[in-house]
């Protein structure tokens, strides 16, 4: 068995008794919901399925533990971020159905703050907004282009804030800061404690989840493991970044490899100087992904993209093993706070997260055969997979809300091209766009090649 507390700096932290694995199955059962995949989207359905109609015989079927993948991994950014652009949600639905998506993402974050205090689980959760630096000329002129976008689509203060140099540097005192974008909808939260804590919710409210249990093939009606089947009248896909591993799945989402570390825990003197006294998430808007949050135990944990894609959408314990994206993190942590420069990094590690060909994250319910999904989040999965979770469990019900005709629900999205296609465009992709930031710097204007291939990491 492998040790469940080298995943990350979250599993590491967890209390001792919530890295215990639950048993596996022990042979073919029938249930009501058959879901395969115990991290947020899993279970999140299974929470409402069970809070709507507590009769339901739901079973949660899981490879690993509960949260091993990205639900336990992730940099604990509870967003109400969506990487589909308004533009194209608009062009396949309507300009007020994708500000209703777009404001169903600003409720949910305080729809699982709300969970946590209900079900008392303490995921160390601190709804201080997520920081946007502008740390360039080129930087400030995006945070001033994503504000004006927002206001002509509607959304005012309350959901998004341009900052002036001192209000940035006020919340965190990061180098070279021009100004910034506050975003009040998000939380800083523990991933594993949530998902584990959500994992036990589940269970009292009446699930089956097994653990240590491989799903070979998902079909109508059944999920085959080499235990048994489970047969259900609905059985649900909710497995994000290993989607690809499923037979006939594997070029539905292509998997990519974030990577973060993790500092050893700061003095209050260092805290003092540094700011995120409301735990604010933070980032800067580079064209490279990054991302980092004060810890409860005021560590820094910081993350970004980077590590190459493996040909034939490869998910493997090697993967996470990515020392050049260690170390760029490392100097970047040190570029935009020196005042980390000679901390302890304590904890490395990375995993794979889930992106549809179209950048479109997906929820919907096939009710001819009964197969349900959702996922490829791109990231964003935190937050994202709580709204799909509601959702699902409005499909399955046949529930007619406001979330079932979401832009997103049943939407369909091309599959990925076949190898080697598919490795050469992606590996490219990431290669460019490492590329594009040292561009801009040494230019001194917008990158041409974040122009050429910025829908690769941002959508």
């Amino acid at each position: 068995m492998p040790s469940y507390r080298q995943l990350s700096l979250w599993h590491d932290t967890l209390p001792t008794h919530e890295l215990t694995p639950r048993r596996a199955l022990a042979g073919s059962v029938d249930a009501d919901v058959a879901i395969v995949g115990a991290g947020f989207s899993g279970l999140w359905t299974a929470y409402y399925l069970l809070r709507a109609d507590p009769t339901l015989r739901v079973v949660v079927i899981e490879a690993e533990t509960a949260g091993f993948g990205a639900s336990g991994r992730n940099g604990g950014w509870c967003s109400a971020l969506f990487p589909t652009s308004w533009e194209a949600l608009a062009a396949a639905s309507s300009r007020a159905d994708t500000v209703r998506m777009q404001r169903a993402m600003n409720a949910t974050v305080d729809e699982v703050g709300s969970v946590l205090a209900h079900e008392g689980i303490d995921a160390h959760w601190s709804k201080g907004g997520a920081l946007e630096l502008a740390r360039s000329p080129q930087q400030w002129a995006r945070a001033q282009a994503q504000v004006s976008h927002a206001r002509s689509w509607g959304f005012g203060e309350d959901d998004i804030r341009l900052l002036d140099r001192d209000q940035a540097r006020a919340t965190l005192d990061a180098t070279n800061v021009s100004g910034g974008v506050l975003i009040p909808h998000c939380a800083a939260v523990h991933p594993a404690r949530l998902v584990r804590g959500l994992a036990d919710a589940v269970e009292r409210l009446g699930a089956t989840i097994v653990e240590h249990t491989r799903v070979a093939s998902i079909s109508s009606g059944r999920a085959v493991t080499s235990a048994g089947t489970v047969s259900a009248d609905v059985v649900v896909r909710a497995t994000e970044g290993y989607t690809p591993l499923l037979p006939g799945s594997t070029r539905a989402l292509v998997p990519v490899y974030s990577a973060m570390i993790a500092t050893e825990p700061l003095s209050t003197q260092v805290w003092d100087g540094l700011g995120l006294a409301e735990r604010t998430t933070f980032t800067d808007l580079r064209h490279m992904v990054i991302y980092g949050q004060r810890t409860r135990d005021d560590r820094i944990a910081f993350g970004g993209r980077g590590a190459p894609y493996r040909y034939g959408s490869q998910v493997s314990r090697e993967q996470d093993v990515v020392p050049r994206v260690w170390a760029w993190l490392r100097r970047t942590l040190g570029q935009i706070l020196p005042q980390t420069r000679d901390v302890e990094i304590t904890h490395r590690w990375a995993g794979p997260l889930g992106i549809a060909r179209d950048w479109w994250p997906s929820v919907g319910l096939d009710r001819t055969s009964g197969l349900a999904w959702a996922g490829g989040y791109v990231g964003d999965g935190v937050g994202a997979s709580n709204l799909a979770g509601r959702t699902l469990a409005d499909l399955i019900l046949a529930r007619d809300t406001d979330r079932t005709t979401l832009p997103w629900v049943n939407h369909r999205s091309p599959t990925w091209e076949p190898e080697p296609l598919r490795w050469l465009g992606v590996n490219a992709g990431l290669t460019a766009m490492g590329y594009a930031d040292p561009e801009e710097a040494r230019t001194g204007r917008e990158s041409l090649v974040a122009r050429a291939f910025g829908r690769l990491m941002h959508g």
